[in-house]
């Protein structure tokens, strides 16, 4: 039997983070375990008269790619792969891992390899974003693994998701549209804002943000969602960072980051574990020691770290600091193969000041 739930999250999933509408190309993505709410979306994507094409992923095929490939396959970019990021109007990737740990012993200057020679595809894939002219969201799946990370049930953890989606609300899509409305506020008020200054534990970190774009996410690229971001100016990060919660990438996972920054760069790394698989992405490319993304986690509702970057980088009263990749939308200029989110816990101690003045105390703004 369907879980009305599922039929739920395709609802706000197919009207709201995409505006599914007709003639669209839309492109979703996800394992064969995600069948249940790909078969609803596809329905649903039909009915509002869009073309959608399914793309089922196998776990453990990224595994035998990095270790079984040549150099020169690494190096391959795919026609079809570009193709498809330029051609569709919507893509919606669904993460569903059966083993979040498949990753661990794969060379890091593998996948490494591999992200550069597809730097071409992110970069059109940011660009055509930024113009509007794709919409895409990432969600996240149920799993055994997915739950077993987060420490709960299968049972649990499809309650932990349901719920922080609010799809038990009797107007979902309106819960997501008034989150909008509240998040204006923060938005308004950090645009108005020149150089940002976070102060924590083992953390003393200014950047610039002058004439730069602040986003509002509700529920759009993301879902669930809950975080107001912008791309820093690229050579103006000075300081230092200690990340409170181990950061995932690429099927890895690094322990107790300490990020020393000057003139935008990152000019020194730590880690308690994976420092290896840290300094390898640091290393990609021009752009992958520059911090492309800064953003405050706005979603109260979260509050549970879960080893999922979808949902802890949400976490209402901590930020997250990309480096690599910014978003063009934000005025960011930084480019790499590399974005990975890295998230800071403020909730305890932690402040934020915004040209030389306090705004932000122990995880909330103050007068919002």
């Amino acid at each position: 039997m369907m879980d009305k739930r599922l039929e739920k999250l395709a609802h706000i999933l197919v009207h709201h983070s995409l505006k599914i509408e007709k003639n669209d190309l839309f492109m979703i993505s996800g394992s064969p375990i995600t069948a249940p709410l790909i078969t609803e979306i596809y329905k649903q994507a039909l009915k509002a008269g869009a073309n959608p094409h399914v793309r089922l992923g196998i776990e453990g095929l990224a595994e035998i790619f990095y270790k079984k490939a040549t150099e020169k396959q690494l190096k391959y970019m795919s026609p079809l792969a570009k193709f498809e990021i330029e051609n569709i109007d919507a893509r919606l990737g669904i993460i569903s891992p059966e083993n979040t740990r498949g990753m661990t012993n794969v060379d890091p200057k593998k996948q490494a390899m591999s992200s550069v020679a597809n730097r071409e595809i992110h970069q059109i894939f940011l660009d055509r974003a930024a113009k509007k002219e794709l919409r895409w969201c990432i969600t996240q799946y149920p799993t055994n693994a997915a739950a077993q990370d987060a420490e709960m049930s299968l049972e649990e953890y499809e309650d932990f998701i349901f719920k922080a989606a609010h799809v038990g609300k009797k107007d979902p899509i309106g819960h997501w549209k008034q989150v909008f409305k509240e998040q204006e506020k923060i938005r308004r008020l950090l645009e108005s804002k020149k150089k940002l200054h976070v102060i924590a534990k083992d953390t003393d970190l200014t950047v610039s943000v002058a004439d730069r774009k602040w986003i509002n996410c509700y529920g759009k690229e993301n879902f669930p969602d809950g975080e107001v971001f912008t791309g820093p100016i690229e050579n103006s990060a000075e300081g230092n960072i200690s990340y409170s919660f181990p950061a995932s990438h690429g099927g890895r996972e690094v322990d107790d980051i300490q990020l020393w920054f000057k003139k935008g760069r990152v000019v020194r790394a730590k880690a308690s574990k994976g420092v290896k698989f840290l300094n390898s992405m640091l290393d990609m490319d021009k752009g992958s020691r520059r911090i492309g993304e800064f953003s405050f986690g706005t979603n109260y509702g979260i509050k549970k770290y879960t080893k999922n970057t979808l949902f802890d980088e949400k976490i209402g009263g901590t930020i997250h600091i990309a480096v690599g990749s910014g978003y063009p939308e934000t005025g960011s200029k930084n480019k790499s193969s590399l974005h990975w989110d890295m998230m800071c816990d403020l909730r305890k101690n932690g402040e934020v000041y915004a040209n030389d003045e306090l705004i932000y105390k122990n995880g909330k703004f103050l007068n919002i």
